[in-house]
């Protein structure tokens, strides 16, 4: 039996304010799991975002797309910031994102919100409305209407007086962003709700007649439900649990994963991982937070947790299942953060934290081998 292993090559863009920081401490955690599952792992970094423009160069380098396109993935730390909100349009941070996922064919965002029970007092909801929360959005991120044609410049809007954007989907579109949200479901509790404006919208209308009959033909063994928007941002908040898998368009999905961002209390503890044909993109969902870059105020968790969905992408379901254990070990134990400090805790810097989940990873491991080997930074210890 060969015992060569298994080698990924993963393209680091670690980006703006505490992009590097979340970065660092994912990649930390990364190379223990690497290390006590088997398998290795290449990162190297590559500028993005105001990190690129203030080295003098493109906003997303030509070197950067090369290298993302030809790696197994792409794990990226926060883009933007108000230094540099008044560059030109075409040079902001941000227009660096949207093409780097086009290039690269992600056309699903999934945003899994989990609140693990006896967690929910960090949500601005009551407690009892969000423990043992767990619920994925399912937005499709290539499309619509930031991507609609026939749209106007900021040349002529300002000249005429009048803007437009285009809401587009084809079926194609459509059903494919659908198939993953009814697989995923399948893996989960066997329920989506696809969120549309079909009593308005034409184009809302085609995405539910394709669901729908995406469902019929290959998915009649999960419940399908569709609700319009506005009661979709009503129901994530009175009664969030209801929710398994969330599947919706790229402008409702936007606004509707911000929303149920909110309900665990922080966004520090949200990832998300962009998929379609090729290779992921694997990102935390807060921005770029520069008011507290450099300050070890920052929580690794999001970044931790995208690191995990991109082990799980690319095969290493064990050692993403690790890392989940891990974190959720280093919570157990009362480490915080800034952001999820309350008493009765102890607050750990950014660093702190991501070496105690780095740590624990070997703990976790080695129980499942067999053994109880330690390291220096498990909460075990």
């Amino acid at each position: 039996m060969s015992t060569e292993h298994k080698k990924y090559q993963i393209a680091v863009l670690p980006g703006d304010g505490i992009g590097p920081e979340v970065t660092d401490e994912a990649l930390r955690v990364m190379r223990s799991a690497s290390v006590c599952y088997g398998f290795e792992v290449d990162t190297p970094s590559y500028p993005i975002g105001g990190a690129a423009l203030d080295a003098g160069q493109d906003v997303l380098p030509e070197e950067t797309l090369q290298a993302c396109s030809e790696s197994d993935a792409v794990f990226l730390g926060a883009v933007g910031g108000p230094k540099w909100d008044t560059v030109a349009v075409e040079q902001r941070p941000e227009r660096a994102l949207l093409a780097l996922r086009k290039a690269l064919g992600v056309f699903a965002n999934l945003r899994p919100v989990r609140v693990p029970e006896g967690f929910g007092s960090a949500s601005p909801l009551k407690a009892e409305l969000v423990d043992d929360l767990d619920l994925i959005v399912v937005r499709e991120l290539t499309g619509g209407i930031y991507f609609g044609p026939d749209s106007t410049n900021d040349e002529s809007a300002a000249k005429e007086g009048r803007a437009y954007s285009t809401m587009a989907y084809t079926r194609d579109e459509v059903a494919r962003v659908a198939r993953i949200a009814f697989g995923l479901a399948r893996r989960r509790r066997s329920r989506v709700t696809s969120v549309d404006k079909a009593n308005v919208l034409a184009v809302s209308r085609l995405w539910r007649n394709v669901v729908s009959e995406l469902h019929s033909a290959e998915f009649p063994d999960i419940e399908l439900e569709h609700l319009y928007v506005d009661n979709a941002a009503m129901q994530l908040v009175r009664r969030p649990r209801q929710f398994d898998v969330i599947l919706t368009g790229n402008l409702f999905g936007d606004i509707l994963s911000d929303l149920a961002a909110t309900l665990p209390g922080s966004l520090g503890m949200l990832p998300s991982a962009s998929i379609g044909d090729g290779r992921g993109l694997f990102e935390p969902v807060h921005g770029s937070a520069p008011d507290i870059a450099g300050e070890g105020l920052a929580n690794p968790s999001a970044a931790i947790l995208s690191a995990a969905m991109l082990l799980e992408n690319v095969g290493e379901a064990d050692a993403a299942a690790g890392v989940r254990s891990a974190l959720n070990k280093v919570l157990a134990s009362g480490l915080r953060t800034s952001d999820m400090h309350a008493p009765g805790t102890t607050l750990a810097t950014t660093v702190e934290f991501g070496a105690a989940v780095a740590g624990e990873i070997a703990v976790v491991s080695g129980s499942r081998n067999g053994h109880s080997e330690k390291t220096e930074h498990s909460i075990s210890s």
